[in-house]
This record gives structure tokens, sequence and C-alpha cells, in this order.
């Protein structure tokens, strides 16, 4: 018998690696759904905030470009992906991601008991929905109307907490439906949401995790299970044994990485040079490289993590990257064509004690000539993205998250 010992993996070879399969080191030429594909799905809650995680990871691209690939040509889906939140995902990965999200296993049903679904009346409701949207798009109100037809009076009972408002009681599993590959977003008919039937078959269970894994630790490894437990708000038990199980398969290996257990796609040891990623990027909220790339307190050192997250939660503030981590925040505002873009860079970026993250650069304000250039281009990038003209105010943000 042989041993060997695991490759050792800096954080700031993982970043830049991380950040040259984002198409964040250098934007593509590739068409919406190649670069959603890399980075596992653009978060689409703020619908605005996927076209520009998606445009900017591109040379050229627009809007109307990542627009078009989901209501014209199709290339990309609009649908609950992980987490359940809205996401885009490239069409031709659905069968994967439906059949790896349909195999997560879920904890209790949050729901009050008068509330709740039996898992008969689930199935039903699963197979209304996947019927009535066969081959049409329905608004929520016509959506309702068309359950209930097919199974009775208690789907449409408003019974769910919902925004100062009640939802008819089927509406707590759409995100369900479409993990289940029965429902996605259509086209909004004026400022009614529609849905549709993206006549899917979701993929084996057990091996579309294995491809989800594989995927996930391509993009953004090395990673442990606690990490793609947190990604998808899943049980870190059970992402565990996913992880022990693909290994011991031979489809992911372990590597040292900061002086702990992290894994990748097997063969997949291949990192840079130990030196930092260039470049100033601004991405928008809740975009895919700050939300999955661990440790967060390497990608959100120092000042930034209490400055750049709310509670340690990542993506509830438009950030600055620089060199690979958050130097800052941004946020935007339009008038017309006109889009204010402030952007306001940390003054120190000093480490704590308390945590392990690497010493990041110090005295990031006032931005330094050549990365004053480079912010001022994507604050342009931006404003083109988004069809309009973009001037930038270099200050103080004074808007809370999510704003």
């Amino acid at each position: 018998m042989t041993t060997s010992t695991p490759p050792k993996v800096s954080w700031a070879q993982a970043d830049a690696r991380r950040m040259h399969r984002q198409f964040l080191a250098e934007p593509t030429d590739a068409p919406p759904a190649t670069v959603a594909a890399a980075m596992l799905g653009a978060h689409a809650q703020v619908l605005s905030a996927a076209e520009l995680s998606l445009a900017l990871r591109t040379t050229d691209g627009t809007r109307a470009d990542v627009r078009a690939a989901l209501w014209e040509d199709g290339t990309l889906v609009k649908t609950h992906g992980p987490r359940g939140t809205v996401h885009l995902l490239p069409a031709t990965d659905l069968p994967m991601w439906t059949g790896a999200l349909s195999a997560i296993p879920t904890g209790a049903n949050p729901m009050p008991a008068d509330v709740r679904m039996t898992e008969e009346q689930t199935d039903q409701v699963l197979a209304a929905i996947a019927d009535a949207l066969t081959d049409t798009e329905l608004t929520v109100d016509e959506l309702t109307d068309a359950i209930v037809a097919r199974t009775g009076p208690w789907a449409g009972d408003r019974v769910m907490e919902a925004f100062q408002d009640k939802w008819p009681r089927w509406r707590q599993i759409t995100h369900l439906a479409g993990h289940r590959g029965v429902l996605c977003f259509g086209r909004d008919r004026g400022r009614k949401v529609t849905y549709t039937n993206p006549g899917v078959r979701p993929a084996e269970g057990t091996g579309a995790l294995g491809d989800l894994v594989e995927r996930y630790l391509y993009a953004y490894g090395p990673a442990g299970p606690r990490h793609f437990a947190k990604w998808l708000a899943a049980p870190v038990g059970w992402a565990t044994g996913l992880f022990t199980s693909l290994t011991g398969a031979g489809r992911i290996e372990e590597v040292e990485f900061e002086g702990a257990p992290g894994w990748v796609v097997a063969g997949d040891t291949a990192f840079p040079d130990a030196r930092p990623a260039r470049g100033v990027r601004l991405l928008p909220y809740f975009d895919a490289f700050t939300i999955a790339s661990q440790p967060r307190e390497a990608l959100f050192p120092g000042d930034a993590y209490d400055r750049a997250l709310a509670g340690g939660q990542a993506g509830n503030y438009p950030v600055l990257l620089i060199d690979g981590t958050v130097a800052g925040v941004w946020h935007q505002r339009r008038s017309g064509r006109r889009i204010t873009v402030t952007v306001e860079p940390l003054t120190s970026l000093k480490t704590p004690k308390t945590t392990t993250a690497p010493k990041a650069p110090k005295a990031l304000h006032p931005l330094s000539a050549t990365r004053l250039r480079a912010l001022e281009a994507q604050a342009e990038r931006v404003g083109t993205i988004l069809e309009g003209r973009a001037e930038l105010v270099v200050g103080q943000v004074t808007v809370g998250p999510h704003a």
C-alpha cells in the first residue's frame, strides 16, 4: 500500500481559479446560458440583478441579450433553484437541476398544522399544476382556479400568511413544483407574474446529485460538505454522507485547503500560482460568486465582513471586488437614462484577530489612479448593460440592504 499527501491549496490560488472560471478575471464572448452554467445559476429574485450578473461576465452583452435568451430562444429558464429561490438556469441543465433538487431531504414542514398539505394532497396539486400549465402561461389567480377545479376547494383556501395578505394553500409548494420540473416562470403579463410547464423530465436523483456536486466543486472548489450544504440550504450530515460516497466512487478527491480538508473534482488539482486575482469588479445583489465562494471570512476580509454582509448573509449588498476580495459596497439609482453608481470603498481591510482569513490590502480609499480608472470602466459597463448612461460617484452608500 502506498499513501500520498493531498495537494495544498491556498486561498489566493482557489480565489484566482474561481475568478477565472466565473469569467470575472476575463469576460467571455459566450452566450448567457453558458455563463449561467459556469456560475451554477444567476439569482433572479430581482431580475435586473441576474441580468447584471450574467452580462458583466461578457465582453459586450446587455440585459437585452439575457432577456432574449430567457423569452425568445429559451436557452435560459427562470425557475426555483438552489435554496428554493428564483434563479436563471440553462435550459439544457434543467434535468440535472430538477433531479438533484428533488432528491435533497426536506426538514419538517414549517407551516401551521391547519395550513399544511398531506403527502397525498401535495401529489394531487403537483399533478394539477403539471396538467394546467402544459402549453400555456397562467397568472397565479388563473392557476389557482385551474388547481381547484382539478383537486377541490381546499387547495384554494386562503390560509397562508404572506405580505399582510392571505395566499391559497397550494402556494406553499410553488418551489417544490419548480424542483419537480412542472413549473417555471413565463412572461409577465403587465404587472402580473405568469407560470408555465417547462416540460422537463428530472434526471435520476442519485446521479443528478453527483453531477451537481462535481459542477459545484469545479466552479467553487476546494470546498467541503458544509459549504455545499449551506449553498443548497440542505442538512450538513446528509451532505457529508454524499461527499463520502462520491469520494469512495472516485468522483471527487480531498485536498488541503488553508490547513483544512477541501474537495475538488477528481483530477482537477491544477491551480494558478499563489498570486491574488487582479482587477476591479462591481457585482450586483446575490451574485453567485459572493454567495457560493467559501470561506466567507476570506472573501469578505476585515471590515468587509461587517459592512458588506447582513448578519453574515452574503448578497444583501452589491459589492466592490478588488483583486478577488470584497473591498466595498455600491448602489445604483436610475433617473431616466441616467444611472448614478455610488461606490463606497472601504477605508480599511485589516483582518480582525477573530478570523483566520488572510491579511488584505490596506487603505484602498482613496483609490489609486489605476483602480479608479478600472472602477470608472466598470460603472460605464453597468450603464451599458442596463441601457443607460452611468455616472460614477465615489462616496458613502447611505441606503441599507436590498435598497
